[in-house]
């Protein structure tokens, strides 16, 4: 099996607010959509949104359950300002922050906020996980610190 994804889905309970919130206050422009599900293109895959319900019986699964989902979603970034005016810009739009800028012990900076429904997304430099030109992550090095 090839090492790539092409589509991560987030199962949500309420569409109009989180379409809203990735639409708006993260500026991301959808791809395609209709009532049921929405597409955003990100840098080289597609994010999308789509009943939780749904999503779940599509995968013989039960959608009860809360709290932390066992996943985040980063964006890194290249500089550490980047991270600043990302943390700046949310925190002006009333988003939700889970842990403000914080240096980790191997010297990336990141913060954590949620979405409409509590789904974990970060901003994060980290000096190891150099980016080309497109954002793209590159490579990973140095693992023995983290």
């Amino acid at each position: 099996m090839d090492a790539r994804l092409s589509i991560i889905t987030i199962g949500v309970d309420d569409m109009t607010a989180q379409k809203a919130f990735y639409k708006d206050i993260l500026g991301w422009k959808p791809e395609a959509e209709n009532k049921d599900i929405v597409f955003f293109k990100l840098n080289g895959i597609l994010l999308s949104l789509f009943d939780r319900k749904t999503l779940a019986g599509g995968v013989g699964m039960s959608p009860d359950g809360s709290g932390f989902r066992a996943i985040t979603l980063s964006q890194n970034v290249s500089t550490e300002e980047e991270v600043n005016k990302a943390y700046n810009e949310l925190k002006g739009k009333g988003v939700r922050i889970l842990v403000p800028p914080t240096t980790t012990p191997f010297g990336a900076l990141y913060f954590a906020f949620a979405d409409t429904e509590d789904n974990v997304l970060e901003v994060t430099y980290n000096p190891y996980t150099p980016l080309d030109a497109a954002g793209d992550v590159i490579t990973h090095h140095n693992i023995d610190n983290l």
